[in-house]
């Protein structure tokens, strides 16, 4: 089920380089409303069951690591098609394979430090946007 709503993350890098702001606002001149948002640090223990589907691979310890090294902006997006659109902004995985104009091509260091999450399902943006934001009584 559609619900025109996604997470993103403006992970650590993005913070520490003073690009929130203006990955925030790309995000909004895209259409995207900020529904919640919130500026934290995240412990070892909430990063790695943030990423606990990644518990398996290599990248998963330094994952972790990565993301309790600064603070980050988790924020719950909302626009018709959501997930989709906004996978499209951010680009690809890797920066120098990303697109012109996206936020991983403008703002991401390496494919470790890609400067921003995005949920990759409805049904992972509802989990994600729930593990932060558990107050929001309907995702």
């Amino acid at each position: 089920m559609a619900t025109n709503r996604t997470l993103t993350i403006i992970k650590p890098d993005a913070v520490a380089n003073g690009n929130a702001g203006n990955i925030l606002q790309k995000i909004t001149d895209a259409g995207f409303k900020i529904i919640a948002m919130k500026y934290t640090h995240l412990t070892a223990t909430q990063a790695g069951k943030f990423y606990a589907v990644h518990n398996a691979r290599p990248f998963y310890g330094e994952l972790v690591q990565f993301m309790t090294s600064g603070a980050v902006i988790p924020a719950i997006l909302e626009k018709e098609n959501a997930v989709e659109d906004f996978r499209k902004l951010i680009g690809a995985t890797n920066p120098a394979n990303a697109a012109d104009g996206t936020i991983r091509k403008m703002y991401a260091e390496s494919v470790e430090r890609n400067a921003v999450h995005g949920s990759d399902s409805d049904e992972n943006a509802m989990i994600e946007g729930s593990f932060f934001f558990s107050e929001l009584e309907r995702f």
